[in-house]
């Protein structure tokens, strides 16, 4: 008797498909006539679909499928597609790394788009339209730090890094107050299990209690 080990098989192109498809396409390409590839390619293409759903929601997810058919035959498979067929190459070419943006910000809470921001509010020339930017921006840092740190802050510390990251160019005006925003933590809640043994134990110290009475 011959056992089917893993180790045995050959590897799995596109393991999202499963062994079976990739034996379904194996078969295929021995098919002599083009009629009959052309009528179990679609077969295969239908199957294909329905095993990764999410394929639906990219773009031209039909050609998507025709190129991993293409890709899952090695390339061997003739048959007529209604797409180019890929050719080995660009289907190993791998994008471009997308680096990440190397962006030092000075307080994290705050974040970069604070920063931006604070230079925008020096760049205007308007008083009244300065003034008010500037009680915005220290209004919404405050809020920041409090949901950053979970903890509640002094108005001035705000004004503090307002004047650190704007190099001491933006100041809040004397009569203006910031916003109230409080950290108010969330009251840890006891499932009911809990509640029910609390309850329980309640009641039976009512019990006893009685019972000491008497």
């Amino acid at each position: 008797m011959n056992f089917d080990y893993n180790t045995t098989r050959s590897d799995l192109i596109l393991a999202e498909y499963g062994r079976n498809v990739q034996n379904m396409v194996k078969y295929i390409i021995d098919l002599p006539t083009k009629e009959e590839r052309n009528k179990y390619a679609q077969a295969v293409i239908d199957l294909m679909g329905f095993l990764n759903p999410h394929l639906r929601d990219v773009a031209d997810f039909k050609h998507k499928l025709w190129d991993h058919l293409h890709i899952i035959s090695d390339f061997k498979i003739d048959v007529d597609s209604p797409y180019p067929k890929p050719s080995p190459e660009a289907a190993t070419i791998k994008p471009d790394h997308i680096g990440y943006p190397q962006q030092k910000i000075t307080y994290k809470h705050y974040g970069k788009t604070v920063e931006k921001l604070i230079s925008r509010t020096m760049e205007e020339e308007n008083p009244e339209r300065k003034s008010a930017m500037v009680q915005g921006i220290a209004n919404f840092m405050k809020m920041a730090y409090v949901q950053w740190n979970k903890d509640n802050v002094a108005d001035e510390t705000i004004l503090k890094n307002l004047a650190e990251l704007s190099g001491g160019n933006l100041v809040l005006e004397e009569n203006v107050n910031l916003q109230k925003v409080e950290f108010r933590p969330q009251p840890v809640r006891q499932n009911n299990n809990n509640r029910g043994r609390n309850n329980n134990k309640g009641r039976q110290n009512k019990r006893n209690n009685s019972k000491q009475r008497h």
